[in-house]
Parts: C-alpha cells; sequence; structure tokens
C-alpha cells in the first residue's frame, strides 16, 4: 500500500516538529543502519543499535499524554507487544493502531501492549479520542529518542521511527521482531498475534506446572 498524498504531508510536517527534538541528539555517535528499511523505492538510515531476537530487551523511557515519564521496566513480568509507528495520522498507523487496540479484549491480562511514536503527547491525546484509542497504552518517544536510538528505529533526518514490532516475554527478552521492510506498509499482524498468544498461553502454563508438581510430590509422600 502506498502512503497518499495527505498521509506524506502529514509525515513531513511530523518529521518538521520533530527535529527541533532530534537536533540535541548527538547523530554522529550513534550506529548506522542504511539496508533495512526503505520509502518509497529508497533506503533510509537508521540511527541506534538494531535488537535482536533472543537479547534481554534495552529499558527505556517515553512519556504519556501528561508528559509523565514511563519506562519499559514497569511491564515487569508480562508479555509486552510494543507496536511501533511513524505518525499516528497517516492511514497505514492509523489501521495498525486501531487493530492492536481492538485486539487487547481478546486477549489474557498478563499481556500489555504498547504504541509508540515520535508524534507529540498532544496530538497523541487528540487522536486516541477521535479514534476511541481506549484499550492501550500510546506512548511518545519524541522528549529524549531514548526508545528509538536504543532499538536502532530513528531515521536519521527525518525525526520519525520505522514501522516495527517488538514481543517481548516475561524473562525481558525480545521474543518477536518485525522491522516492516517499507514504512508504508503494513506489519504481519496475524503473526504477531499469534506469537504472543503462544507465548502467553506457554508462559501461564509454566507458572501452573509447578504446582501441580508440588502438590503430587506432596500427595505422595503421605
Amino acid at each position: 500500500m502506498k502512503l497518499s498524498t495527505l498521509c506524506l504531508i502529514t509525515l513531513i510536517n511530523s518529521a518538521v516538529i520533530g527535529s527541533s527534538f532530534a537536533d540535541s541528539i548527538s547523530q554522529e555517535s550513534l550506529p548506522e543502519t542504511s539496508n533495512l528499511v526503505k520509502a518509497g523505492s529508497k533506503f533510509v538510515t537508521l540511527l541506534g543499535e538494531q535488537i535482536h531476537e533472543g537479547q534481554v530487551a534495552p529499558d527505556f523511557k517515553v512519556v504519556n499524554d501528561s508528559f509523565a515519564p514511563v519506562t519499559l521496566s514497569e511491564f515487569a513480568n508480562k508479555t509486552i507487544l510494543i507496536s511501533v509507528v511513524p505518525s499516528l495520522d497517516t492511514g497505514v498507523c492509523s489501521i495498525q493502531t486501531k487493530r492492536f487496540n481492538e485486539e487487547v479484549a481478546t486477549l489474557p491480562d498478563n499481556i500489555a501492549m504498547l504504541t509508540i511514536s515520535n508524534d507529540l503527547p498532544f496530538a497523541q491525546k487528540r487522536f486516541c479520542k477521535t479514534e476511541n484509542i481506549d484499550k492501550i497504552k500510546v506512548l511518545s518517544d519524541a522528549v529524549w529518542r531514548d526508545f528509538g536510538t536504543k532499538y536502532g528505529l530513528l531515521i536519521k533526518d527525518m525525526g520519525l521511527l520505522t514501522r516495527a514490532i517488538f514481543i517481548i516475554d516475561e524473562q525481558g527478552k525480545v521474543a518477536y521482531k518485525e522491522l516492516v521492510a517499507n514504512i508504508s506498509d503494513h506489519p504481519q499482524y496475524d503473526q504477531a498475534l499469534a506469537t504472543l498468544r503462544a507465548l502467553s498461553s506457554a508462559e501461564v502454563g509454566e507458572k501452573i506446572i509447578p504446582e501441580h508438581q508440588d502438590e503430587s510430590a506432596n500427595q505422595a509422600g503421605k
């Protein structure tokens, strides 16, 4: 799916707004990756360390719609899906956010869902009110760019985050990563949700089995 002219204008406006924040980042000191993601037909350069499946997910600090800090560590002992979008006011990003917001009701309680973008908190709050986004946490990386640089998602010279999905297990490790190859494309929703459900069920099962084993052992000892 291609970005419409309106979506492109919105992205450009977001980039201009974000550039004042990005100026505070020492981009020269950040690793660069230039062969993973395209905007249209051209590769973009991503700033920050690339995160891989199996490694411990770096903690990060973003803000909510009141500019209050929120960290990854606040969701410890939960399975976490992080939906990353360039700008909520574009078509694909809006659909992506609404899709995951709808899915939350069908998921176990031990799952947390976050949407992160570099939109300003004011814009995120307006979007959530307009689109009835009330089940997932929508957070902004616009203040410190801490999430984007730690996960290798910050698009150089644009101030936007590239589209991506991460799933972090209860042990704090990255269990799933999709870096969408073109920022105008949708992520693999079904694959991410299936992975999330399977991982959550497995972790719940691991907690239940030891309790049964202990009970069986006690009965055997009587």
